[in-house]
């Protein structure tokens, strides 16, 4: 097992396989971004080399994130590799964060490869309003790939950012939306990473006001349930189903942290808001060993700050990590 400074247990890995993505979502990107190069990437054969590695030092569930993890080009045949820890039991779970963009093609061989549930960001259902907020996505593009991997059986998490003006008036529709189709819903706070054409300090609305908005219409029970991640949990009397706030601004949950994130480059961040990283790459290149790598990742780990300094800067509007969402991973 990996164990940080303040004895938490890292058995959590997030990997983005590429910063690409095929929306510029308004709260994350601007719409004119600049992406690495292709060659500064890690390799499909690298990024599984480094999630085994990995998953001998103790990792037991594993996410792909992006950007959009399933623009990048034969992505399928990483997941199909990584599928063979699930089939030996190193890996108790394999999952998948997507915009859904690209599910009417991939979500029966996301199945088949071991994937037993997947969060597609969607912040709205409104058509219009999903324009407005996604800039390059296609709503019905979407939805059809949301039904694809209901059908193929895959459990499936809504995330939507709550943002204030925008879709604050929704997020009562879309509870009972997930309900009605048998998907939990997490909400989350806009989170202050890497600059974007807009104005974060307006785009900022506290879920603590969200619940208790919601709480005039619905009666929910807080949970005990943790599913690896920063969510806190309740459930929605009224459709069974789960409802998630994800509060990096409003409630610090850095005191369960047992994740870090490794970028599509090779540089694993021990805390989503800090700047400091180990550099991964350069130990999978030195040797054809793993003991470099496996050094690496235990140094890295031993750095791992106790939270997050996430704020939003009213004064200059600067974001508090310089960095975008895409390029960690989400």
């Amino acid at each position: 097992m990996m164990i940080d400074p303040f004895d938490r247990t890292i058995d959590y890995l997030r990997v983005s396989v590429t910063d690409r993505c095929d929306f510029r979502c308004v709260y994350c990107m601007a719409e004119n971004m600049t992406f690495l190069p292709k060659k500064d990437l890690l390799t499909l054969e690298e990024l599984d080399r480094l999630c085994s590695c990995f998953i001998d030092l103790g990792i037991k569930k594993l996410r792909l994130t992006g950007g959009e993890p399933l623009v990048r080009r034969d992505i399928m045949t990483l997941i199909r590799s990584l599928g063979r820890h699930l089939a030996s039991g190193a890996l108790s779970e394999l999952t998948l964060t997507t915009n859904g963009s690209q599910l009417t093609r991939y979500a029966m061989e996301l199945r088949d490869c071991g994937v037993g549930r997947i969060n597609v960001s969607l912040d709205t259902l409104d058509q219009t309003r999903f324009q407005a907020i996604t800039r390059w996505g296609r709503f019905d593009q979407v939805m059809a790939g949301i039904a694809a991997a209901k059908s193929a059986g895959l459990h499936i998490k809504i995330n939507a950012v709550a943002l204030k003006g925008v879709n604050e008036d929704e997020l009562s529709r879309m509870l009972a939306w997930c309900g009605a189709e048998g998907f939990d819903l997490t909400l989350i706070e806009t989170m202050p990473m890497g600059e974007i054409d807009g104005d974060r300090t307006g785009q900022y609305l506290p879920l603590s006001l969200v619940r208790a908005r919601l709480a005039n219409s619905w009666t929910l029970t807080d949970l005990p349930d943790c599913t690896g991640g920063p969510a806190r949990y309740v459930r929605v009397e009224e459709t069974g189903g789960r409802l998630g706030f994800i509060t990096p601004l409003s409630h610090n949950f850095c005191e369960s942290c047992n994740r870090v994130r490794v970028t599509c480059t090779g540089q694993m961040f021990m805390c989503l808001g800090q700047e400091d990283a180990a550099d991964l790459r350069s130990a999978l290149r030195i040797s054809d060993s793993d003991l470099p790598l496996q050094a690496a990742i235990l140094e890295g780990i031993g750095r791992k700050p106790k939270g997050h300094d996430f704020v939003i800067d009213r004064r200059t509007r600067r974001p508090a990590v310089q960095r975008h969402m895409s390029v960690t991973g989400g």
